[in-house]
């Protein structure tokens, strides 16, 4: 049985604070002639102005190519995320992911998942569909064909 179509969604109507749900999608991250992550249990977050974020359950990331990078952040509403390298066959991708270890209220449902840069990797999927990432060197937003902008991120966004 063919899914359905997906709605279009404006990242315009996306919530600010962000809001974090589960998504049953298929999410697929691949580097180095790998298949890195993969699962139908991430969980996204949607922030008004920017694409989703799909956070994915390190039970469903191969944990062997992942290492812990020095680099950490804060954000207002998750908290102070943490950065991860990725090493395939001898190729390294240097924060490539990060995760909120122990994230603020409200966001306990991504506590250890990681998020993968699309720019970072060589291809990200949502249902087989190929994400294009977020125009940014700081935010990691995977965007598709059922996503509508403008998006945060590209020159001259910083202020919205």
């Amino acid at each position: 049985m063919e899914k359905p179509a997906l709605k279009t969604e404006s990242v315009w109507d996306y919530p600010r604070p962000p809001r974090a749900e589960r998504s049953p999608r298929r999410i697929q991250v691949f580097y180095a002639g790998m298949l890195v992550a993969s699962t139908e249990r991430a969980v996204r977050v949607l922030e008004t102005s920017h694409p989703p974020v799909y956070y994915v359950p390190r039970e469903d990331v191969r944990v062997e190519f992942v290492t812990p990078s020095n680099r950490h952040s804060f954000c207002e509403f998750k908290g102070s995320a943490s950065y991860w390298n990725l090493e395939v066959n001898g190729r390294l991708s240097t924060d490539a992911a990060w995760s909120y270890e122990h994230p603020s209220a409200g966001f306990e449902s991504i506590a250890g998942y990681l998020a993968f840069y699309p720019s970072k990797v060589d291809a990200c999927f949502v249902d087989g569909e190929l994400v294009q990432a977020q125009a940014s060197t700081f935010y990691g937003g995977w965007v598709t064909s059922d996503i509508t902008g403008p998006f945060k991120g590209a020159p001259g966004t910083e202020s919205w």
